[in-house]
């Protein structure tokens, strides 16, 4: 990894990767965003945001008698990348983050993911999330709460979506990390396993060139 360095990005050098790159295409909330950088290149993205659902606001869903700030892993994507680059980018954009801290992630066995890069990295797993619904209109649009794309037209199809794998990480000192443990609400459970596929994230060709330090 000594090829390798992470950066904190500013807006106009991860928004296009969000949008254009990870499979979403959608904007989110960000806090913070890091780069994975090799030969002055960004290779990666990886953004952390305060949660859509409130009742993680200061951890009230996760723990019981504690305030802790919450955040979720939102965005993560790359290039193709070199064996373990994608462990390391993680591991160092989640210590340059402020302690102490909790961080959820989901991923999303409807695209295909298991959620293989938490595990790789140490991730506490937490069960799934609340089913969701897509409904399908007659133009061949679709709406989910988590695309928010809306249409007009009569709806020929609800489906019903598999739930989300839950992820969680501690950040702080050991003292604090045991008090965390101590009171979350959440149980610990076995990783779930199922076949990962990587999606297309080609199609942002600007990137490639871009200078991260040239000030602009």
């Amino acid at each position: 990894m000594n090829n390798y360095s992470v950066k904190r990005l500013l807006k106009q050098e991860y928004m296009e990767w969000i949008l254009k790159k990870h499979y979403a295409k959608r904007r989110c909330s960000v806090s913070y965003a890091f780069g994975l950088i090799k030969d002055l290149q960004i290779l990666g993205v990886c953004t952390f945001g305060y949660p859509p659902n409130y009742m993680y606001n200061k951890g009230r869903c996760l723990f019981n008698d504690l305030e802790v700030t919450t955040l979720e892993l939102n965005r993560l994507v790359t290039n193709d990348l070199d064996k373990n680059c994608l462990s390391y980018f993680v591991s160092q954009c989640l210590k340059l983050l402020p302690q102490p801290m909790a961080i959820i992630s989901y991923a999303d066995p409807n695209v295909n993911h298991t959620g293989y890069i938490y595990q790789a990295t140490n991730w506490y797993y937490t069960g799934t999330s609340t089913p969701k619904k897509r409904y399908h209109f007659e133009d061949g649009s679709t709406f989910d709460i988590r695309r928010g794309i809306h249409t007009k037209g009569n709806i020929v199809k609800v489906e019903k979506m598999k739930p989300t794998y839950r992820y969680l990480y501690l950040l702080g000192n050991k003292k604090e990390k045991k008090n965390m443990l101590r009171q979350l609400k959440m149980k610990l459970l076995p990783y779930p396993k199922a076949n990962n596929k990587r999606y297309d994230s080609s199609d942002l060709e600007m990137y490639m060139q871009n200078d991260l330090f040239n000030g602009e």
